[in-house]
């Protein structure tokens, strides 16, 4: 299946639908976009970000844009924001494999793995 992601909202608890996400490849500490998305009513992109043909060992960066999913679900945030763009940089070892990065977040607080 390649690369996936999923984004679950733990404050009103069901998916993040409609939040904003980049996709980039990494080199140190350089990024170049892959692509820009919004999350449909699962929480997840509309397909892999990348199948295992296209998928390349190597480091990438997802960004996802906190602040705007929730400003936009009008919850009242402070100013500036706890949380505004979570990035998660991992790696990806084995093009055979499928890596999902889910994240788990709140206005407060987030967390993410290496789901299946």
């Amino acid at each position: 299946m390649g690369l996936s992601t999923h984004v679950l909202d733990t404050m009103h608890g069901g998916p993040a639908a409609g939040m904003e996400v980049a996709l980039y490849t990494t080199e140190g500490d350089a990024a170049t976009l892959v692509k820009r998305f919004t999350l449909n009513s699962d929480g997840r992109s509309d397909g892999p970000l990348y199948d295992n043909d296209t998928l390349k060992v190597g480091t990438y960066r997802l960004v996802f844009d906190v602040a705007g999913y929730f400003k936009a679900r009008g919850v009242k945030l402070p100013e500036p924001n706890f949380l505004n763009k979570v990035a998660l940089d991992f790696g990806v070892a084995h093009t055979d494999q499928h890596y999902h990065v889910p994240l788990l977040v709140s206005p407060w607080s987030y967390s993410t793995y290496r789901g299946s």
